[in-house]
């Protein structure tokens, strides 16, 4: 790749995963090497099993899911903010090498807004990231300034969800 650009997929709408998922599927099929990493999701996941078996993809994530950050005691708070931030690090190290063509960060935007990552941290590395590393962002709220230096950013916005009729995420679809 020659030059790696951002996404941004965000919204109140089901599909930014699908979609990451999607892009790292068909760069790992060209033969370009990616990094997917996930942040405070349940990591019971039809998508992280196979994604785990696709050669030239490697996923990397907390062994432990924190869920839903507003229902998290101060505590798990804390705990969550150190595990997160060597996340962080265990990302800026294996990217900083140039092995990896495409970089997913998913949930990236909770991460970001809840403070888990250092924004201002999080602002350097993508301005300053490997010229040709293609990095893909997910999930809702972005912060104007990831708007900004983002190359493509994709909406996907909510008209129904069977989860407003009170029917739960389902097992292979949802997740």
């Amino acid at each position: 790749m020659t030059q790696g650009l951002i996404h941004i997929y965000c919204g109140d709408g089901k599909g930014k995963t699908s979609a990451a998922v999607g892009l790292a599927v068909r760069a790992a099929g060209c033969g370009v090497k990616v990094l997917f990493t996930r942040f405070l999701k349940n990591e019971d996941s039809g998508e992280l099993r196979i994604l785990d078996e696709i050669p030239g993809i490697e996923v990397i994530h907390l062994e432990r899911s924190y869920g839903f950050y507003s229902t998290l005691s101060e505590y798990e708070k804390e705990e969550a903010g150190q595990l997160y931030g060597g996340l962080w690090l265990n990302i800026l190290e294996k990217t900083g090498t140039g092995d990896y063509g495409v970089l997913v960060m998913d949930e990236f935007m909770a991460a970001y807004n809840y403070g888990l990552i250092e924004p201002e941290a999080a602002i350097s590395f993508l301005r300053e990231k490997p010229k040709d590393l293609e990095v893909v962002l997910t999930g809702r709220n972005p912060d104007d300034r990831l708007v900004e230096l983002a190359d493509y950013v994709s909406e996907i916005c909510k008209v129904k969800h069977p989860f407003d009729r009170g029917i739960r995420a389902r097992r292979g679809i949802e997740y």
